[in-house]
């Protein structure tokens, strides 16, 4: 099967390579391949299967929805699958927290959901200028692209770039506030930037190697769109949906953006992506933005199973008993190698290693899978081991899990002799599997 794969499927495929073996079957955080070996996974589908893999509510949601001929496809038509999860997420997420969001539904993806927010911003703001961020992540299609720092993804022959600045991340400049540069460019108007529709940011940069901005320093960025009329877009994809610990990964910083991005875990393991509205940014007139597959009912029956675990309290807290064990974990891994320069960071349930060299990750990560460990890399090089476990794992499941990633670790570094630094150009994860470096972890994560 592996074989067939290599012969019929396009190049382009990234993690195939990553995780050289046929799977057959999931549940929870495991993974089974054809030759009955179990997995645990710390991949969770680039952020997809928060709730693990066939959630027991959603799996049986979803077959009796089926069972009983329910609509799958309605484009933007009215559903009682939709109206549930309205009534769910409205109920459930948005107002606990005090928050009133309008819902669009966008087309099945990430990217679907940036390009919609980007069209808006502009549509309102009539300026066409764009801010994103120095290791910012926002997909493939051509205006996310755009707002996608990584250099690995970008060619000439894609298209313009133009109208979008890359100012520094929170922590770019060490301890430097890079807030202040954004505010004294848009107050210089011999600067060059331009005043912006929008600035686009990720709480906790992914695929940019786990960096986290700090609360105060979101705060003052929103405290700038909101001065100079600009629009504040979270893009919540991937850090959204309880990763970070609280169902938005701006909750803390105790911020309201103007447009929310959300998808993957949000369709429960299905395709589904929305865009949330501040009511008075609603400015849409009727089919102004559209996409066939914006009404994928099957995704609304599995969100709204899904979107259950937060009717109990004990839900966050759990999910931050788990973060605590994470987080020792990484510190003691990281303070046994700290003569290598090893760092850890994260939030939640989003952890990085940033083990300084992109073949060492790989060594590790190469290592890790043979031990019966999924876990990928990111960051500019692919030099940060990324530990992104479902929310809802076992604890002696997260545990064996972490025992292998450092026992994977020890065993690279007791092997750093025969791991050669290559140039980011052509490193290699796997003999006679490629994989440029720089991709992250080549994953369309939008």
């Amino acid at each position: 099967m592996q074989t067939t794969i290599e012969r019929i499927e396009s190049n382009v495929r990234g993690y195939a390579r990553l995780f050289p073996t046929v799977f057959q079957s999931a549940v929870g955080s495991t993974l089974t391949d054809t030759a009955g070996k179990t997995y645990i996974d710390f991949f969770c589908g680039a952020g997809s299967l928060n709730y693990g893999h066939n959630p027991r509510k959603a799996k049986a949601a979803l077959l009796d929805y089926i069972e009983r001929d329910g609509v799958q496809h309605s484009l933007d038509t009215a559903t009682v699958a939709k109206v549930d999860f309205l009534d769910t997420f409205d109920r459930l997420i948005l107002r606990p927290r005090g928050l009133q969001y309008r819902i669009q539904f966008t087309g099945p993806t990430g990217t679907n959901a940036v390009e919609a927010a980007i069209k808006l911003a502009r549509k309102q703001t009539g300026r066409s200028h764009v801010i994103a961020f120095t290791g910012g992540y926002h997909g493939h299609s051509l205006g996310s692209l755009a707002l996608t720092a990584n250099q690995y993804y970008h060619s000439e022959s894609y298209g313009s770039h133009n109208n979008v600045t890359h100012l520094p991340f929170d922590g770019y400049l060490d301890d430097q506030d890079t807030s202040e540069i954004l505010a004294k460019m848009l107050q210089d108007r011999s600067s060059g930037l331009p005043m912006p529709a929008a600035v686009i940011l990720e709480t906790v940069q992914g695929e940019g190697g786990i960096n986290v901005a700090s609360d105060a320093w979101l705060r003052r960025i929103a405290s700038i769109c909101e001065e100079h009329d600009i629009r504040l877009i979270i893009d919540d994809i991937q850090v959204g949906n309880g990763r970070t610990g609280t169902f938005f990964s701006f909750e803390r910083a105790g911020i309201t953006p103007d447009l929310v991005c959300l998808s993957k875990s949000i369709g429960g393991g299905l395709p589904m992506s929305l865009l949330l509205i501040r009511p008075e940014r609603d400015t849409w007139n009727p089919g102004e933005h559209t996409g066939t597959f914006r009404g994928n009912n099957l995704a609304f029956v599995a969100a709204t199973a899904v979107l259950r675990h937060w009717a109990d309290p004990k839900f966050e807290t759990e999910i931050a008993v788990r973060s605590e064990r994470v987080r020792q974990r990484m510190e003691q891994i990281c303070h046994r190698h700290r003569d290598a320069g090893f760092e850890c960071r994260g939030r939640g349930l989003i952890w990085g290693i940033d083990v300084k060299r992109g073949d060492l990750a790989s060594e590790v990560i190469r290592r890790a899978f043979k031990a019966g460990l999924l876990i990928e890399a990111s960051g500019n090089k692919d030099q940060v081991l990324k530990v992104m476990p479902a929310l809802t794992i076992p604890m002696a499941l997260l545990d064996q899990g972490l025992k292998i990633l450092d026992s994977s670790i020890r065993q690279t570094m007791a092997s750093i002799p025969t791991v050669s630094e290559k140039p980011a150009s052509t490193a290699v994860v796997f003999p006679n599997l490629a994989m440029p470096t720089g991709a992250s972890s080549l994953q369309g994560s939008n």
